[in-house]
């Protein structure tokens, strides 16, 4: 599935397949994960894109061929492809630990080719085997919506009182990875979705309630998966003393203008970039000790348009997952829902 321009409808597409060139893997792809950030690309919010594009940056396959030098991975062996696909590993940014921040990045579903597709190539240094325990369609939010959220769950700190506003494919993994290790969960929806309300209480939340609301009681930190600026200064006022509030998102609407004194007392507003590999290691070795539960909807590859629609909407719950045609993904069925 094609993006030609910004705001178009993806088009089904016949392509060349990709040739895997030096240090690359070609992969079979099984499952896809659609993420916000595929929205926000299609719909012209983030402005650099390759076009035409494939997108899709939440891949699980199995390697059925390999580049020169390319070594790390067998025929056969099933990987998953997040959305940092390379860095040059030479700048500042690079040496000191924090590739999500280099500058000559090339992001998967964006600068390259992804996953809305039967097959994709990716630098074998940016693949990553996936837990054994994970069948392919419950592996692929991991890939993004659980990377990026664990990345803001540790950038927030170890506070106890934890706030999640927007309770989306991020939200639904990091609750569990919260209460496993010992938080308490406070919720925010959209106003009057109360299939969200109980789907985060499901997951573990001790309460959930109105994006709008005030707090049943201070937060010591938030994470806004939301890509809705309006909610930052509500989790400024919700917050306590020393609390840190993460936008999580790649994209937010513009942020309204607040007073200090709700930053004051040494609150710490902050963003999350990308992710590093570091992030991925340390995640897919933690989820299955959690053990986190993926529920995903699933969509055929030509229904890519509907998925994305979904999204836009808010009617997903959890995850939405596309899958090729002759992908023969094994799956998790108590939580997976054909839509």
């Amino acid at each position: 599935m094609v993006l030609d321009a910004a705001r178009d409808p993806l088009r089904p597409a016949e392509l060349a397949d990709p040739e895997p060139g030096t240090g690359e893997l070609l992969v079979r792809v099984d499952a896809c994960g659609v993420c916000r950030t595929d929205l926000h690309i299609v719909d012209g919010e983030l402005d650099r894109p390759k076009l035409p594009l494939v997108p899709g940056h939440q891949i699980v396959g199995r390697v059925i061929a390999a580049g020169r030098d390319a070594g790390r991975f067998g025929v056969g062996d099933r990987v998953g492809i997040p959305w940092l696909g390379w860095t040059d590993g030479e700048c500042r940014w690079c040496l000191a630990g924090r590739e999500n921040l280099c500058e000559r990045a090339r992001f998967t579903g964006y600068d390259i080719d992804g996953g809305y597709a039967q097959l994709t190539a990716v630098d074998e240094r940016y693949a990553f085997p996936i837990p054994s325990g994970y069948p392919d369609l419950q592996a692929a939010p991991l890939l993004c919506a659980g990377l990026i959220g664990f990345r803001a769950l540790r950038l927030a700190g170890d506070g106890e009182r934890l706030g999640l506003y927007g309770f989306g494919a991020a939200a639904h993994i990091i609750c569990q990875v919260a209460v496993h290790e010992g938080r308490r969960v406070f919720a925010f929806v959209r106003s009057g979705d109360e299939e969200a309300r109980r789907f985060a209480l499901d997951l573990g939340a001790e309460w959930a309630g109105d994006s709008l609301e005030p707090a049943p009681e201070e937060l010591d930190a938030a994470l806004i998966f939301a890509p809705a600026g309006e909610l930052v200064p509500g989790a400024l006022r919700a917050s306590a003393r020393g609390a840190t509030i993460v936008c999580a998102g790649i994209h937010m609407s513009d942020i309204p203008s607040f007073p200090y004194e709700i930053l004051w007392e040494e609150r710490v507003l902050r963003s999350v970039a990308n992710l590093t590999r570091a992030d991925a290691e340390e995640f897919l070795a933690l989820a299955p000790r959690v053990p986190v539960r993926t529920e995903v909807e699933v969509h055929e590859l030509d229904r890519a348009n509907d998925a994305l629609e979904r999204l836009r909407r808010g009617e997903v719950r959890g995850a939405a997952v596309l899958v090729p045609p002759g992908a023969a993904v094994a799956t998790s069925r108590e939580s997976v829902r054909a839509v």
